[in-house]
């Protein structure tokens, strides 16, 4: 190895040359050593820069971020409880326009039977007109009457028993608000409209009856209408607001996790230079020994 050519002596007759000369040794190559780690180091922080790179995820370990582990758990789990409620929301919403669906056919179906009866009204007709005008308006109360027995999977569309939804993953329920057509009430329900023995139109008489019970029916059904509107109003201000926390969710959670791709790529780069760089040292350092043997080899 070369020293510096210096050739003053200090008081003691030690050169200055031997004073400023690196120890050579064979047992120990501290160089090396120094370069090993530093390999070992660098290729340790490729490895995870690389992982956090292929997995999109900043957290490729729990020892990565400990807490920020904790963190992403719960937000996760709220997360999908918020997902599930949306479902069910969603559900919820198909429900009640499958009501107003159903409700839009009664309502034309009344304006028929509205009609069959102010046409049954007039005396001028005869028993065959009143017999033909008695058989549609049978089949229209029938029409109406099934109607109010229909279900949507295993709920009844049409009853006196209101249902609960679920609008987010904290326990929130929120209670639907029922639409009855079996009430026998008329006040309230429709069920007069297809009961045979109280409403026909059989002769002017009925006929006028009929009508009146069908003006009534009919306003009940408009607000029965305004009830399912009420209804999709609420759920779908429940399912906005179930899509927002869950964007919210989605980004904290993001925050936390997911990997900075343009900083860790900048890392990735720095951390394979270093590595290649302490290679090449170790390289260097590897030819001390081999100076120091043919130090020997000269005596």
């Amino acid at each position: 190895m070369a020293w510096t050519p210096r050739s003053r002596t200090d008081a003691l007759g030690i050169s200055e040359s031997v004073k400023y000369c690196q120890r050579m040794v064979i047992n120990f190559n501290s160089s090396a050593a120094t370069s090993v780690r530093s390999i070992a180091v660098n290729s340790n922080l490729l490895s995870k820069s690389l992982a956090r790179l292929s997995s999109g995820s900043r957290i490729v370990s729990p020892e990565d971020d400990a807490g920020g582990v904790a963190v992403v758990a719960r937000l996760t789990a709220q997360l999908a409880r918020n997902q599930a409620a949306g479902s069910l929301i969603s559900n919820a919403a198909s429900l009640s326009q499958t009501q107003d669906g159903f409700l839009q056919q009664v309502s034309s179906a009344m304006g028929r039977l509205g009609e069959l009866a102010t046409l049954a009204e007039d005396s001028s007709k005869s028993a065959s007109d009143l017999s033909n005008y008695t058989a549609e308006f049978t089949q229209l109360q029938n029409l109406i009457s099934d109607i109010g027995t229909k279900k949507f999977a295993s709920i009844t569309l049409f009853s006196s028993t209101a249902f609960t939804v679920p609008v987010n993953g904290d326990g929130t329920i929120v209670t639907i608000n029922k639409v009855d057509l079996t009430n026998s009430a008329v006040t309230i329900g429709l069920a007069n409209i297809y009961n045979a023995s109280s409403t026909a139109v059989s002769n002017a008489t009925s006929a006028a009856t009929a009508l009146s019970n069908i003006q009534t029916a009919i306003q009940t059904l408009a607000m029965m209408r305004a009830q399912v509107g009420i209804n999709l109003t609420r759920l779908n201000l429940a399912s906005d607001q179930a899509s927002q926390f869950g964007v919210g969710l989605s980004a904290g959670a993001s925050a936390i996790k997911d990997v900075d791709v343009a900083g860790e790529a900048v890392l990735f780069a720095r951390y394979s230079l270093l590595t290649q760089a302490a290679s090449t040292m170790l390289s260097q350092a590897n030819t001390v020994p081999v100076a120091t043997l043919r130090l020997l080899q000269s005596l």
